[in-house]
């Protein structure tokens, strides 16, 4: 199973330490999934416009095929301005509404202050609801008094909660290959 790990951002590295751990995790919960690292800052971006694919940039039309090939995805965004980055809607917006469908996903992020956590409620998880992926309901969200200097994870509560999306990502991951493959016969 192919997972891909979005650093939802084009600055900062608070969401790169945070799916850095998730990896780690992961690969102890189930060594045998293949998770590749997707950042956004290494990626040429233009504004979606409603173009077909081939007409946007090398870069854009990679990106795409990357989330479409994936069996998985484990999403990390920071939250600024009480919003998810642009970057990462611009992203979704790129995407066919089926790319993501039946697939699992998680969230991570990190905010300035603890209220942003309902960014992912109110805003990304309808997403990802549109998309009909399979979102497990256990998302982290992190603080910037969870991490050092080095942006390391310090808090062992998160460490626990990390452990934990981890867990229930790879069961959700199981259950979506039943689920993906009874759909695609079912068309």
């Amino acid at each position: 199973m192919k997972v891909l790990l979005v650093d939802g951002t084009i600055i900062g590295s608070k969401t790169g330490a945070i799916l850095e751990q998730v990896q780690i995790y992961i690969n102890k919960a189930n060594p045998e999934m293949e998770l590749k690292l997707l950042k956004l800052a290494d990626y040429d971006h233009q504004f979606v416009d409603g173009r077909k694919l081939e007409e946007y940039n090398e870069s854009m039309q990679e990106m795409v095929h990357r989330f479409e090939e994936a069996d998985g995805y484990i999403i990390a965004t920071p939250i600024f301005q009480g919003s998810i980055p642009g970057v990462l809607k611009n992203t979704f917006d790129m995407l066919h509404p089926r790319a993501m469908r039946y697939k699992p996903v998680s969230i991570v992020a990190n905010g300035g202050t603890y209220q942003h956590h309902l960014v992912i409620e109110n805003q990304l998880k309808p997403i990802l609801d549109y998309f009909r992926c399979l979102v497990t309901p256990n998302y982290v969200y992190t603080h910037t008094s969870h991490f050092d200097e080095t942006n390391a994870i310090i808090s062992e509560d998160v460490h626990n909660r990390l452990r934990e999306l981890a867990r229930v990502f790879v069961q959700y991951a199981e259950m979506s290959k039943h689920l993906s493959k009874e759909t695609l016969d079912n068309h």
